[in-house]
């Protein structure tokens, strides 16, 4: 009964502090060494909304969720009952302090910030009732200045920052000569660098290798390309190889006259097929960004024949699962075109992960941009584990992946690929 009140006390204690005036909060001492290790937590605003952005470390690795206060309450009290051993809430009214073992035993422990005093006042109970209104009012503007602090209205701090004029920017009409960002691109800027945000998430990964070996697939003009060259070689003095495939010569063509423009001696574009392409017997990373229907499949299997440590794969069309999923338990949904083109799309990016996951990656789907820009938004991004997971790990991804198939009744091009 006692352990009882203890967790109903933690959640008490928890809502209190899980507010505008919560500094920081951090969730260690994780039972299992291999996954996440610890967990972080601050205050964000996004459109106007109070938001806590968590973020998880796993090995080298950080992956970064936004929640809002009833889910973060609810997940605290799940990691300490089933993950973590410790937890420190950091508030401006003081700190929590919560210690939990394997048997489920909470201790919960407070330290309240030390109240002002004022000698003066004591000795004056029409001072003490000036002091009490005086706090009131400080606790109230403190709450507006913290607000106003988390806003994201204020200027939002960018890995390619805005008014600092970058070559490759201007000459793809994202920035002005200025370093302005350019209205109708501002959507391209922002994208630029949440695809890099990704990359400096995963670069733990690849700090031991003396040369970064990249591939993007499907490059296009090359945004991204170009972007992740001037992050790893500019910014972070990283020794890269960088090829950008296309099948439009033109557009090679033009790429190739900017990376020579700009000196980026170890950029090279190059017009060719995913699916043929052999140049490589090794890459570190490999990068498609809306590389059309199978072609991601394609890209996806030449990364896991390279043994990337890296994949980070934004899909786009989804045709071949659409013309063979089926069931007459799925006809309510897939009578409608919408509805089934979002189901092929959400089941093969799935499936996608799956294999990738018994492939032995680390995988998570994530959103690449806010879905009003494009639906094409979901993220693929997988890291090569450092440790092989049990055998029995192993035969379960192998059984969900011939239910799952099994149902939708689909076979992927990228299954036939592995299979083969």
């Amino acid at each position: 009964m006692e352990n009882k009140a203890q967790w109903k006390k933690l959640q008490d204690k928890l809502e209190q502090y899980i507010n505008v005036e919560l500094k920081e909060m951090i969730i260690s001492n994780a039972r299992n060494k291999e996954g996440v290790t610890k967990v972080k937590v601050r205050p964000v605003m996004l459109k106007n909304e109070l938001v806590y952005q968590v973020s998880s470390f796993k090995g080298k690795q950080v992956f970064h969720e936004n929640m809002t206060p009833e889910a973060l309450c609810q997940n605290c009290i799940k990691w300490l009952q089933n993950d973590f051993g410790q937890m420190e809430a950091h508030h401006v009214q003081g700190t929590l302090i919560c210690l939990t073992n394997k048997k489920g035993t909470l201790t919960v422990k407070e330290k309240k910030r030390p109240a002002a005093t004022n000698e003066k006042a004591k000795n004056s109970s029409e001072m003490g009732k000036d002091v009490q209104i005086k706090e009131r009012k400080d606790v109230r503007i403190l709450a507006e200045e913290r607000l106003q602090e988390l806003s994201h209205n204020r200027k939002k701090k960018y890995i390619l920052e805005e008014n600092i004029p970058v070559g490759f920017l201007i000459d793809l009409g994202v920035q002005t000569p200025q370093g302005k960002i350019i209205h109708s691109a501002y959507d391209k800027f922002r994208q630029i660098n949440r695809f890099l945000e990704f990359v400096e998430d995963v670069l733990p990964a690849l700090e031991e290798r003396e040369v970064i070996r990249i591939l993007d697939f499907g490059c296009g003009k090359s945004y991204l390309t170009f972007a992740i060259y001037h992050y790893l070689h500019e910014l972070k003095k990283k020794d890269v190889q960088i090829i950008g495939l296309d099948l439009k010569e033109d557009v090679i063509a033009h790429c190739n006259k900017l990376k020579d423009k700009y000196g980026y001696t170890n950029l090279q574009f190059l017009t060719g097929d995913i699916k043929d392409y052999t140049g490589q017997d090794e890459v570190d990373m490999v990068v498609t960004l809306h590389a059309c229907d199978v072609a991601t499949d394609y890209a996806l299997y030449k990364a896991l024949k390279w043994n990337a440590r890296v994949i980070l794969s934004v899909p786009c069309c989804h045709h071949e699962v659409n013309r063979q999923i089926g069931g007459k338990e799925l006809a309510p949904m897939l009578k409608y075109g919408i509805v089934k083109d979002r189901m092929a799309a959400l089941a093969t990016d799935s499936l996608r992960a799956l294999l990738l996951e018994k492939e032995g990656y680390d995988t998570q789907l994530l959103e690449f941009i806010d879905m009003t820009h494009t639906p094409k938004n979901i993220l693929i991004r997988a890291v090569k584990r450092t440790k092989m997971i049990s055998a029995t790990k192993q035969k379960e991804l192998v059984k969900q992946e011939e239910d799952f198939t099994k149902f939708l009744g689909i076979h992927t091009t990228l299954q036939k690929l592995l299979e083969e």
